[in-house]
C-alpha cells in the first residue's frame, strides 16, 4: 500500500498539494520528486516507510499536478531557491519542526538546499546524485562533451522554439526524457502514463522554462528568493547525516556523486545502484526506503 491520504497547504505563493501515508503521529519524512516526474515516484517507497511507522509526505512541486499559484501576478519561477523555500513553507504549513528529507533531480536540489541552509529543520537527508546544488558560475563552465549532449533539452528550453515545443508536445517530449534517462528500466513507459496527468498543470511550461533559463543566467530570478540564491552560490556544506545514492545507469551524464564527498561534513554514506536510472526511488524503492530508515538509527 502506498499513499492513502491527500491534502493541501497554503503558503505565501502556493497552494501545495501533497499525498501522505503512514502514522499521522509518526516521525516525518518528506520526499520530493523531480522534473518531469510527480509523486508517483514514491508510491512503493511510501508503503515501505509507512509500514515502519513513519509519516510520509510527498508534495507536488510548483508547476506539477494539483499544486497551484495563489496569485496570477506571481512570477512562475523554477529557480532552485524557490523550490527550497517551497519545501520550508510546506514544513511550516504542516507544523513540522524537523523531518528527514529525500529527493532526486529538482526535489533533491530543494532537499539539499534546505539541509544546507536550515539544518535545524532536517534530521537527515537522502539525496540522489550527491550535492545537487548550483553554485556560482555553474552556467558558465562547460562539461565533458559526452555529458553535454545529454543536456539537449536544457538548451532547447533556452529558445522560444523550445518553449513552444514543450507546450505543444509536452507528453511526447517528457516520455522521451523518461525512457532515455532510465535506459534499463523496462517499466518506464508504463510508469510515465501514471504520472503524465501532472504535466497538464497550467504553470508547468512557465516554471520549467524559467528553471532552465535561470540556472544558465539567461533570465532574472524572483527577488523574493534572492537571499537564498546568494547563500547557495557559496556552496555551503551539508552538516546533517546524509545518504547519497548514485544511479548506475543514468541517461543524464555528469560526474560521479562520490566527488562531492567534501560537501558533506556530517555522517555520510555513499551507495551506487547498478542498472538503475534517473528515477531512482521508483526504480529501486526498497533501496531508497532502506536509505531513509538508516537515518533513524
Amino acid at each position: 500500500m502506498g499513499f492513502t491520504r491527500r491534502g493541501t497547504v497554503v503558503t505565501p505563493v502556493l497552494e501545495i498539494a501533497y499525498e501522505e501515508a503512514g502514522d499521522p503521529a509518526g516521525e516525518v519524512v518528506v520526499l520530493s520528486h523531480g522534473f518531469p516526474y510527480d509523486v508517483r515516484a514514491y508510491d512503493e517507497v511510501a508503503g515501505l516507510l509507512a509500514a515502519s511507522g513513519l509519516r510520509v509526505i510527498a508534495p507536488y512541486l510548483r508547476g506539477s499536478g494539483p499544486t497551484r499559484f495563489t496569485d496570477a501576478s506571481t512570477m512562475r519561477s523554477g529557480e532552485q531557491a524557490a523550490l527550497a523555500q517551497d519545501l520550508v513553507d510546506l514544513l511550516d504549513g504542516l507544523g513540522v519542526e524537523r523531518a528527514i528529507l529525500g529527493g532526486y533531480d529538482w526535489g533533491g536540489r530543494a532537499s539539499c538546499i534546505v539541509a544546507a541552509l536550515f539544518p535545524d529543520r532536517v534530521k537527515g537527508l537522502v539525496t540522489v546524485g550527491g550535492y545537487n546544488v548550483f553554485g556560482a558560475g555553474f552556467g558558465e563552465e562547460p562539461m565533458r562533451p559526452e555529458w553535454e549532449r545529454t543536456y539537449w533539452y536544457q538548451y532547447y528550453f533556452h529558445s522560444e522554439r523550445g518553449r513552444r515545443g514543450l507546450e505543444r508536445f509536452r507528453r511526447e517530449l517528457c516520455e522521451l526524457l523518461w525512457t532515455t534517462w532510465s535506459p534499463e528500466w523496462a517499466g518506464a513507459a508504463e510508469a510515465f502514463a501514471a504520472s503524465a496527468p501532472s504535466l497538464d498543470n497550467p504553470d508547468f511550461v512557465d516554471v520549467v522554462v524559467h528553471s532552465y533559463r535561470h540556472r544558465f543566467g539567461l533570465v532574472e530570478g524572483d527577488p523574493r528568493y534572492a537571499a537564498i540564491e546568494a547563500a547557495v552560490a557559496a556552496e555551503p556544506p551539508i552538516v546533517v547525516p546524509t545518504v547519497v545514492l548514485e544511479s548506475g545507469a543514468d541517461g543524464v551524464g555528469g560526474p560521479s556523486a562520490a566527488l562531492d564527498r567534501a560537501k558533506f561534513t556530517g555522517t555520510y554514506t555513499f551507495r551506487e545502484l547498478a542498472g538503475i536510472g534517473h528515477d531512482l526511488p521508483q526504480e529501486a524503492p526498497a533501496e531508497f526506503a532502506e536509505a531513509v530508515r538508516s537515518l533513524l538509527r
